[in-house]
C-alpha cells in the first residue's frame, strides 16, 4: 500500500493518510530491475525518473490527498480501496525497490545519494509492514469515510469544473463505501480489528451525516454559496445535481454503512485494548515502534525511557507547585488546575480569540531563532463540530502546494470549560510556529529535492521537532508566569506519558483504565482530553512514540553542538541545519548535525 503523510497533532501528526491505493486510475510505472546504469548522467536520470513516476503513482492512488495539495487532475475520484488494487500496489512497491537497489549509486552526487537513501528507507519500511495487513483497518473514531465531507474544505471552487468534479465524487461514493466495508469484512475474517471502546464512537459520527434534506448535508456545503461567477441556470443545475447525488448516493451509503458497523463490525471488535490481540500483534507493534521512531528501540526500552522522563519532569512540576505556594499533594494540585474556573474561558469565542492572540505574540519574535521563515501563511480555525467531541485538543493541516490555501491550525472549542488557559502557549508553539507550520511549510518550499521529500517525511522528526519547539517558548517571550510554565511541563509530560501508556497497552497488556489512571496521575490535562488521547493511542499503535523520542534526539544534538562549538554556536544556524533537508530519519539527522559541528569547530 502506498502511503503519504499528512500531519495532525494529536492526530495526524506525520501525515498518515487512511486512504488506500487507487489502482483503477493509477499510473502504470514501468520499472526495470535488472539493468545497471553505468554513466553518471544515466544514473541520475534513472533515479529521478523513478522519483517522478512514483510520485505520480502516489497522487493517483491517493486522489483526495492530491486534491489537498492542489492537484486537480484527480478531483473526481476517491481512493480505490479494493483488495485487488491494494495488492497490485504492494507488488509495484516491491518492484520499485528492486529497481532502486539495482541502481549504481557510485556516480551519483552526494545530494542524490541522500535522495536514494531516503527513498529506499521509506520503501523498505512500507514493504516490511505489508505482512501485517494494516489496510484492513480503513477507519477509526478519528477519521474514515464517515467524515469525507471535509475533503471539500481543502478544495478550491473557482471554476465550473470544480463543482462538477465534486458532484462526480458524490456519485462515486457508494463504490468507495462498498470497498471500505469489504476491507472491514476481511478484517473481521483475519482478526485485524480495532477494540470496541474506540469503534463505539463511530455510529454517532455516521448518524450526523444522515440528514433529512440533502441541502442540510455537509457534502452540500460548496453549493450554498458559490465562489465563482456562474449564471443562474448553471447554479440551479449544480444545486439540483448535488442534491440528487446526496439523496441517491451519499445518504443510502451511510445508512448501509451504519447498519454494517452496528450489526457486524462492532460485535466482532476486541473487548480488550492493545495491538497484541491481532495476529502476530507483538511483532506488529515492535515494527510500528521502529517505523514511528526511526530507531531500533524495543517497546520495553521505550517504556523505560518514558518512566525516566516522567520522573524527571515530575520533579520540575513539583518545583512550580512550591513556587506558587499551593499547600497540598500533587494530586490535589492537579485537581485544582482542572477545576478552578480562573483557568478556563466561558465561551468558545473567548478560547478561539486567546489562541489567535498567542500566535500574534509568537510571530514577530521568530527571527530571533530562525534564519529562514516560510512564505506560506497559516490561519487558526475551529475543529469541525461533527468530529470535535471525539478528537484531541488541536491539529495542523499543511497549506496547498500551489499556494492557494494557507496552512491551518485547528483548535478544539468543544466544551471550553475543559480546555485550560495555561496550555495555550505550548500548544500553539507546537501546532503553528515554530512547530508544525514552520517546519512543514519550509519543507514544502524546498526546490532542490524530490516531491516525496517535500511533502512527506518521518513522524519522529516532524513530531519531535514540534515538541522541541515547545521549549523555545521562553526564548520567544512566552511562559511569563508559573502556570504557563506548568502548562509547558504538562505538555512535555503528556508526551513522556505516551511512551509509557502506548507501550503499556500495546505490548505489556495494560487495560484502558490503567492507562487513563497513569495519565491522570501525572498531568493536569482534563479527563475529557485524557480519555480522547488514550483512545487515540488505542486506535493508532506506535504513532504516539514518535514525539518524545524525536524531541530527545534534537535536544541531545543541540546540547552536543553547544558543548563542542562553545561561543561559535548560533541557535539560528543550528535550526537551519536541522530543518533544511526536510523530515529525515533521526540517524540521518545526527549525521548532518555532526558534519556541521566538524565544519564549524575552532
Amino acid at each position: 500500500m502506498r502511503i503519504f503523510y499528512v500531519l495532525k497533532v494529536g492526530i495526524l501528526c506525520l501525515w498518515v493518510l487512511l486512504d488506500t491505493p487507487n489502482a483503477a486510475h493509477a499510473f502504470q510505472v514501468v520499472v526495470s530491475s535488472t539493468a545497471t546504469v553505468k554513466s553518471p548522467a544515466d544514473a541520475a536520470t534513472e533515479l529521478h525518473r523513478l522519483f517522478d513516476e512514483e510520485w505520480q503513482r502516489t497522487l493517483k492512488e491517493n486522489p483526495t490527498q492530491a486534491s489537498q495539495l492542489g492537484d486537480r487532475r484527480h478531483n473526481k475520484f476517491w481512493p480505490d480501496t479494493s483488495l485487488t488494487a491494494i495488492r497490485a500496489s504492494q507488488t509495484k512497491t516491491r518492484q520499485v525497490l528492486s529497481a532502486m537497489k539495482a541502481l549504481d549509486r557510485s556516480t551519483l552526487t552526494a545530494a542524490d545519494r541522500l535522495n536514494a537513501r531516503l527513498f529506499e528507507y521509506q520503501y523498505e519500511a512500507d514493504i516490511s509492514e505489508q505482512r501485517f495487513q494494516l489496510h484492513l483497518l480503513p477507519i477509526n473514531q478519528r477519521g474514515g469515510i464517515q467524515d469525507k465531507d471535509t475533503t471539500a474544505d481543502v478544495l478550491p471552487f473557482d471554476t465550473l469544473r470544480d463543482y462538477e468534479d465534486w458532484i462526480a465524487r458524490l456519485k462515486a461514493f457508494p463504490v468507495y463505501t462498498a470497498r471500505t466495508m469489504a476491507l472491514m469484512q476481511q478484517g473481521i475474517h483475519e482478526r485485524m480489528l480495532h477494540p470496541k471502546i474506540v469503534m463505539q464512537r463511530v455510529p454517532a459520527q455516521i448518524r450526523k451525516q444522515l440528514v433529512e434534506q440533502p441541502q442540510d448535508s455537509p457534502y452540500y456545503k460548496p453549493f450554498r454559496t458559490f465562489t465563482v461567477e456562474l449564471t443562474d441556470a448553471e447554479k440551479n443545475r449544480l444545486r439540483t445535481d448535488a442534491a440528487a447525488a446526496i439523496e441517491s448516493c451519499i445518504l443510502p451509503s451511510y445508512r448501509t454503512f451504519l447498519e454494517f458497523v452496528e450489526k457486524e463490525y462492532l460485535p466482532a471488535c476486541f473487548d480488550e485494548v492493545g495491538c497484541w490481540q491481532r495476529p502476530d500483534g507483538q511483532t506488529m507493534y515492535a515494527e510500528l515502534a521502529r517505523r514511528f521512531t526511526t530507531t531500533n528501540l524495543t517497546p520495553q526500552e521505550i517504556h523505560d525511557i518514558g518512566l525516566a522522563e516522567v520522573k524527571r519532569i515530575r520533579s520540575e512540576m513539583d518545583a512550580i507547585q512550591n513556587e506558587v505556594g499551593f499547600q497540598g499533594s500533587f494530586q490535589e494540585f492537579l485537581i485544582h488546575l482542572r477545576t478552578d474556573r480562573q483557568f478556563y474561558f466561558d465561551t468558545p469565542e473567548e478560547l478561539l480569540q486567546a489562541y489567535r492572540e498567542c500566535c500574534d505574540r509568537i510571530n514577530p519574535n521568530l527571527p530571533k531563532l530562525f534564519l529562514k521563515l516560510p512564505k506560506s501563511a497559516y490561519d487558526i480555525r475551529p475543529i469541525p463540530d461533527q468530529m470535535a467531541p471525539d478528537t484531541t485538543t488541536a491539529y495542523y493541516r499543511p497549506p496547498a502546494a500551489d499556494g492557494t490555501r494557507p496552512g491551518s491550525y485547528f483548535v478544539n472549542l468543544y466544551r471550553p470549560e475543559t480546555r485550560p488557559k495555561y496550555e495555550i502557549d505550548a500548544l500553539s508553539l507546537h501546532e503553528s510556529v515554530p512547530g508544525h507550520h514552520l517546519q512543514i511549510a519550509l519543507s514544502m518550499e524546498l526546490t532542490d529535492v524530490p516531491e516525496f521529500r517535500r511533502y512527506g517525511g518521518q513522524t519522529a522528526f516532524v513530531e519531535g521537532w514540534a515538541l522541541y519547539t515547545e521549549k523555545l517558548g521562553s526564548e520567544l517571550g512566552l511562559y511569563r508566569d508559573p502556570y504557563s510554565r506548568f502548562g509547558q511541563l504538562t505538555y512535555e509530560m503528556w508526551r513522556a506519558v505516551r511512551l509509557v501508556v502506548d507501550t503499556g497497552m500495546h505490548s505489556l497488556k495494560w487495560s484502558r483504565q490503567e492507562a487513563i489512571d497513569y495519565f491522570a496521575g501525572n498531568t493536569a490535562k482534563s479527563m475529557l482530553d485524557i480519555e480522547n488521547e488514550i483512545d487515540r493511542y488505542i486506535a493508532w499503535p506506535g504513532q504516539a512514540l514518535a514525539y518524545k523520542i524525536g524531541e530527545l534526539k534534537i535536544q541531545e544534538l543541540r546540547g552536543r553542538c553547544e558543548l563542542e562549538l562553545g561561543s561559535r554556536f548560533d541557535v539560528r544556524e543550528f535550526h537551519d541545519v536541522v530543518l533544511k533537508n526536510g523530515a529525515v530519519p533521526l540517524d540521518v539527522l545526527a549525521e548532518m548535525v555532526t558534519a556541521w559541528i566538524v565544519a564549524n569547530k575552532p
